[in-house]
């Protein structure tokens, strides 16, 4: 069955659908929880394998949005790991500033994801939401380039457009993020 027909599918609501089309896109999803766990410190015990399981479980409960063509699958996905990594690091704040009352060893006390951290995540995501209700192509873009690993020439390639478009709408992406993010601070 081709990925096109698999995402009309799973834009209609087929479960069954759904979950074919994330098998067929398993490598591709598995680089993009790889890159999003990159940046994390050493220590983070959230896998990859988990977040990609755990975003297929948070995609397949939701009522998901559409998917007219591959991209907006992917980016998507993108964006639910997205969550998923930002809850996470929030968890493991609140487990280390005693939110679970677990008395902890001074190993444990090296537990990644500082204040800073946490706060850098949730302005970005915020930012991401901002963009996303300003121009829903341009916070997409974002999710596959810079979450996703994709380069601008993957990215044309699902969006049928030239790789100069694509990086013109990476330079007004960011432009919009940047100001966003300077009146946050």
């Amino acid at each position: 069955m081709s990925i096109r027909l698999l995402v009309d599918q799973a834009a209609t609501g087929d479960p069954a659908a759904a979950g074919a089309l994330f098998s067929a896109l398993y490598h591709e999803l598995r680089v993009i929880a790889e890159k999003h766990l990159r940046g994390q410190r050493d220590g983070v015990s959230l896998g990859t394998t988990s977040l990609l399981h755990e975003a297929y479980l948070n995609m397949r409960d939701r009522e998901a949005g559409q998917f007219p063509d591959r991209a907006r699958f992917l980016a998507y996905a993108s964006r639910a790991m997205r969550g998923l990594v930002i809850d996470y690091v929030r968890n493991r704040q609140a487990k280390k500033r005693g939110g679970e009352f677990q008395l902890i060893t001074m190993d444990d006390g090296q537990i990644p994801g500082d204040q800073s951290e946490v706060q850098s995540l949730e302005s970005l995501s915020e930012a991401l939401d901002v963009l996303s209700s300003v121009d829903a192509m341009l916070a997409e873009l974002v999710d596959l380039h810079f979450f996703g690993g994709f380069s601008f020439m993957e990215i044309a390639h699902l969006r049928n457009v030239s790789e100069r478009t694509v990086q013109r709408d990476w330079r007004k992406a960011r432009l919009l993020l940047h100001h966003h993010l300077q009146q946050d601070s």
